[in-house]
């Protein structure tokens, strides 16, 4: 690349070291010097902030849905659906975000914006209750409920928490790809440590979530919910702090424009053709860029691929593109280079396997709502100290802890031991498999809890908390089976959606996950709202009823361990059909070109 030889030229007679060869830029716009920028010193800023960030999140997110039922007087059912489209809001403004990181802003600016609005959202809150919200004061434990409240009131703080929808899904997106754009990938130890960043990356967001599930879901459990909700904003502004401090130190890559653009044109372009024969074997005749240009828009190239034959129409060169070319002008919204093309491509490839991780999402949100309210209906004391039903997503986040550790040190190099191919360990296709199988465990796990805690439980009970005499402790399994299957869901899908994306769309890559999260919180909701409906027929208490003790949570955890099971057959076929994308290095020194594939 011309900016990587202007680099090499400059910056060696200046003595300041080798600069990176994957197009990264320093806070000044020029080329990033390795030695000066990026890797595990600008990595472990970004781990922080994550943790940081996460702890403030979740100290509003992993208690909200006891928020809504004490201090706002909601049922089970509406708190639930109400968490499940608060959450699914949050990974929905997470589009938002990647897209004006793709396209304009670059992920340093998208995520310190966003973060600033996040803090916003906090102080708000944590004024809105400290001021208005808890009323009588000392409401909203688990023996004093709050009085009513007015309309105002009420939308003040919806606009308190959906600022921090927008501010944390805006941010979070994007944090994980700007830390992966530290590591220079097409250095040999520098690419190891961009793999290893994902898991750090998740293991510090459980981190983080560990201080708010536990200090925090204790403190607000015990309704000192201003003091928990102050706490997440002085955690989000020190944040915000630690981010800023280490501008210098980070590398960017340049937003590579709309990508809506580029994606209309190929689909116009194509259909503009429709009725031009393409020839059997016709791959010499598409257009592409210059061969001495390894890049389009600072990104490398794609390599044509077999699948989407229609849309190779957009790349076909018509006598009509030729003439075009003649008089020095090309229409892009005719003719489409192959990079350009192949980028459509991949998208559509990535959308079945995208869509069959929305199930497991369905799973994992039930951990800050129904296994909130299961827990809150079994025994939550020792001695005298009571155990906030919350703070059991510990055990999730250990869980995480342990397996991370466990599948990288030993899982991994096993695996790797007794294949045959230079690929090491499992695939990321394969650990999401693996993630749905354990997932289905862990619902048939929480049912089974389930029916032994109804068999403990008081039936003639009012507000039903602790009304069973089976401890809470039995849903250990639950949350630590939750856990183990998000090392190899979650974190495989980073790696996955992060290199199967194209270079301009990394930030998109990574709100794909989050927006499978987003809509695994909406279906969650529509299934509770179908199956409130449908079991309270004839005056029936139903399976999820203010009275846990009347109802049957059990039958909705198999429910959703069955619809895994399908889940799981769907994407393993999907996952046989999958292509990975073929992309081009960038040119080496002495310009010679090599294909590898993902």
């Amino acid at each position: 690349m011309a900016s990587l030889e202007v680099c090499k030229e400059d910056k060696f007679k200046e003595g300041e070291g080798e600069c990176t060869s994957d197009g990264t830029v320093d806070w000044h716009g020029r080329p990033a010097i390795k030695a000066k920028s990026g890797q595990w010193a600008a990595g472990i800023i970004i781990l922080l902030n994550q943790g940081l960030a996460t702890l403030a999140f979740f100290g509003v997110g992993v208690n909200l849905v006891l928020f809504l039922t004490r201090v706002l007087q909601q049922s089970n059912a509406d708190a639930a659906n109400n968490v499940s489209k608060w959450t699914g809001t949050v990974y929905i403004f997470s589009l938002v975000g990647a897209f004006l990181s793709d396209s304009y802003w670059g992920r340093y600016k998208t995520c310190a914006v966003f973060q600033v609005i996040f803090v916003i959202g906090l102080v708000i809150l944590s004024l809105a209750s400290y001021l208005i919200l808890i009323r009588p004061k000392g409401c909203g434990d688990e023996l004093t409920p709050c009085g009513s409240h007015s309309n105002m009131e009420v939308s003040l703080f919806y606009l308190s928490i959906y600022l921090i929808a927008l501010g944390n899904g805006g941010y979070q997106p994007n944090i994980a790809t700007f830390g992966a754009d530290q590591f220079d990938e097409d250095d040999p130890r520098e690419g190891y440590s961009k793999v290893s960043f994902f898991s750090y990356f998740y293991l510090a967001l459980n981190l983080g979530s560990l201080f708010s599930n536990t200090i925090l879901g204790y403190f607000e459990d015990e309704g000192m919910w201003a003091l928990g909700f102050w706490m997440s904003a002085g955690s989000a502004f020190a944040a915000l702090v630690l981010f800023l401090g280490g501008t210098a130190r980070y590398r960017h890559f340049k937003p590579s424009g709309n990508p809506l653009s580029r994606f209309g044109q190929v689909i116009i372009a194509a259909m503009k053709k429709c009725g031009v024969e393409m020839p059997p074997d016709g791959e010499e005749e598409l257009y592409d860029v210059d061969t001495k240009d390894c890049s389009m828009n600072g990104n490398r190239k794609i390599l044509h691929t077999d699948g989407f034959k229609f849309l190779d129409r957009a790349a076909f060169i018509s006598s009509r593109d030729i003439d075009d070319q003649k008089r020095g002008c090309r229409n892009p919204w005719r003719l489409c280079p192959i990079t350009q093309v192949e980028e459509v491509k991949c998208i559509l490839r990535l959308l079945p396997i995208w869509l069959c991780t929305i199930i497991y999402s369905v799973v994992f949100t039930q951990m800050a709502s129904l296994f909130v309210e299961q827990g809150a209906a079994m025994k939550t004391t020792i001695s005298n100290f009571k155990i906030p039903p919350a703070s059991m997503s510990a055990f999730d986040i250990l869980s995480v802890a342990f397996f991370i550790f466990l599948y990288r040190r030993v899982l991994d190099p096993l695996v790797s031991s007794f294949k045959q191919t230079s690929s090491k360990g499992l695939t990321e296709l394969q650990r999401m498999g693996v993630g749905l199988v354990i997932a289905i465990m862990a619902m048939v796990s929480a049912g089974l809890v389930e029916c032994y805690r109804l068999k403990y439980a008081r039936k003639d009970c009012k507000h039903c908390e602790g009304s069973s005499s089976l401890s809470i402790f039995w849903q250990a399994p639950q949350y630590a089976l939750i856990g183990a299957s998000e090392v190899f869901m979650y974190v495989g899908q980073l790696e996955f959606f992060n290199a199967q994306t194209p270079d301009g769309l990394k930030s998109f890559g990574s709100a794909l996950c989050m927006t499978s999260i987003s809509l695994g919180n909406y279906v969650s909701s529509l299934l509770v709202t179908m199956v409130v409906k449908i079991s309270t027929e004839d005056h029936m208490p139903g399976w999820i009823p203010g009275n846990l003790n009347a109802g049957h949570l059990d039958r909705f955890y198999f429910l959703l361990a069955g619809l895994t099971t399908i889940d799981f057959v769907v994407y393993m076929a999907c996952a046989r059909w999958y292509k990975s994308i073929k992309l081009e290095k960038k040119c080496e020194e002495n310009g010679h070109e090599e294909n590898f594939r993902v």
